[in-house]
């Protein structure tokens, strides 16, 4: 048979190698196969571009768990650096503060469209949708049907692809739970003054973050590095095609394709995989009963169309977002304010002009060169640069993104839980496609971790499942992770 790895890991993505490096620390044997040739980090790699860096999303080192923090610290103890948060949002032709200024956004709006915002609020107060159902509804009677055009409506329908009468009024009442209009007034009123203070007790928007000096692989180039240091394994170019579970010896045989088309063979007690649960199932033999709820799972994914320049004017953006409905593009990410060593010559400026859309339609499948046409001839219309100041460029597409909570997902989700609880305990799923969960890098990773030491354990500690975007941690250390809060970070909803 050949040697028996004790942990096989598939994705090299965050959860992935904190799970590698998790095992590695404690002395175990752990092998990571990565379909990637060149990069590991997953999405939160760092891709380049003749010496230029970019993030695939932008991802702030920032957690609530002191674990993940400390891990962290450990990984990559001196390459952080400290920046601060700058985003605005653009809204036809003019730009806005990210939280709102509320003089600014008088001032841009202008007093009849400020007039009329405030006449739709008071529209909406005196006669509100009853027992509203949709996204649409629901916003319209916190803010009125202006305002949910201006700052609600068409970023949403970006990002998700789904119209805000198709989202759920559930949604939007925990996304912007606890925000009404007049809070919104005073908090932009104390910004534009100065006088905004933490409160206390409430969830304010963080004013910094940490972030690796050349981009977010860094930390996942390092955490290889060190896992492979402390005996672990990382085999780049693997994709997994076909993963056996005999019940009798309770070994997995795993089959990875090379780039060159070669298979390998390995064999093991465990296999954790950060794979999307989807491809994860197709490849299980024998087939899972499950297989037709995992091929029922959807995904939206993104394009980054990244333009490299020397603008007129520099921009102290992190981020923009893009609410205006005449251009395509969703976000703009400045790869210079995140971190000045992203940029290969020191000087230039570099952009990245990020589309939501689904794999196979029509941004999606467009040429390059369509790609980037359009992206100067939007970033020129926002008034970010100028398109004849553009000097190359090149696309990224990132394939499964987000995992889609459409009507089905989580039974879907828990119909396949189940099955692998009862057939095939030794295989674990981690990570945000792994577990068709949609959290952050940090979660992602402390799933990896939890997951590895369950193994080294020998029994399920910790559940895994019970992970999520709003889990604080104990002081006291890992131990307090299966109190985690059962909240996950919010998506939209189709309305039932």
């Amino acid at each position: 048979m050949g040697e028996i790895v004790e942990t096989i890991i598939i994705g090299a993505g965050p959860a992935g190698l904190t799970a590698g490096y998790t095992l590695a620390k404690h002395g175990r044997d752990a092998l990571v196969l990565e379909q990637d040739p060149t990069y590991v980090g997953g999405i939160s790699r760092t891709a380049s571009y003749k010496g230029f860096l970019f993030d695939i999303g932008g991802h702030r080192f920032f957690s609530k768990s002191k674990e993940i923090v400390d891990l962290w610290n450990e990984i990559l103890p001196d390459d952080f650096l400290e920046r601060p948060r700058l985003s605005r949002i653009y809204y036809r032709g003019k730009f806005y503060a990210y939280p709102l200024r509320a003089f600014e956004a008088l001032k841009n709006l202008g007093l009849f469209e400020s007039a009329l915002c405030m006449a739709s609020f008071a529209w909406a107060k005196a006669f509100p949708v009853k027992e509203p159902k949709t996204f649409h509804q629901w916003v319209r009677n916190q803010f009125g049907e202006r305002l949910f055009g201006i700052f609600f409506k068409t970023y949403t329908e970006k990002v998700w692809g789904m119209g805000c009468d198709d989202i759920s009024a559930d949604w939007a009442a925990q996304r912007i739970k606890g925000l009404s209009l007049g809070a919104a007034i005073m908090d932009g009123l104390r910004r534009s003054l100065g006088l905004r203070k933490a409160e206390s007790g409430a969830k304010t928007l963080i004013e910094s973050f940490r972030y690796p000096r050349r981009g977010p692989g860094m930390m996942w180039e390092a955490c290889a590095r060190k896992m492979q240091e402390m005996g672990g394994r990382l085999l780049m170019g693997r994709s997994v095609d076909e993963i056996h579970y005999d019940a009798t010896s309770r070994l997995w045989t795993v089959r990875a394709a090379k780039e060159n088309g070669a298979v390998e063979t390995f064999h093991a007690r465990h296999v954790m995989s950060s794979a999307p649960m989807r491809d994860l199932m197709n490849a299980i033999e024998p087939k899972p009963l499950s297989l037709f709820n995992a091929r029922d799972l959807k995904y939206r994914d993104f394009l980054t169309v990244v333009l490299i320049g020397r603008p007129q004017e520099e921009l102290p953006d992190n981020w923009v977002y893009i609410h205006d409905p005449s251009v395509k593009v969703g976000r703009v990410q400045n790869f210079k304010s995140w971190s000045p060593e992203m940029i290969a010559d020191g000087v230039s400026t570099c952009l990245g002009l990020e589309y939501f859309c689904f794999e196979g339609d029509g941004l999606w499948a467009a040429p390059d060169e369509e790609l980037i046409a359009l992206a100067k001839q939007e970033i020129g219309q926002i008034g970010l640069m100028e398109p004849n100041d553009v000097t190359d460029a090149c696309v990224v597409r990132q394939a499964k993104a987000y995992p889609v909570y459409d009507d089905a997902y989580a039974e879907n989700v828990e119909t396949i839980h189940r099955e692998i609880a009862a057939r095939f305990p030794t295989l674990h799923p981690i990570g945000r496609n792994g577990m068709h969960k949609y959290n952050n890098q940090d979660h992602a990773m402390m799933t990896g971790m939890l997951a590895a030491l369950n193994i080294i354990r020998g029994e399920e500690v910790f559940d895994i499942w019970r992970v999520n975007e709003d889990a604080e941690y104990s002081e006291a250390g890992i131990a307090g992770a299966e109190e985690a809060l059962a909240s996950e970070r919010l998506v939209p909803q189709k309305v039932a």
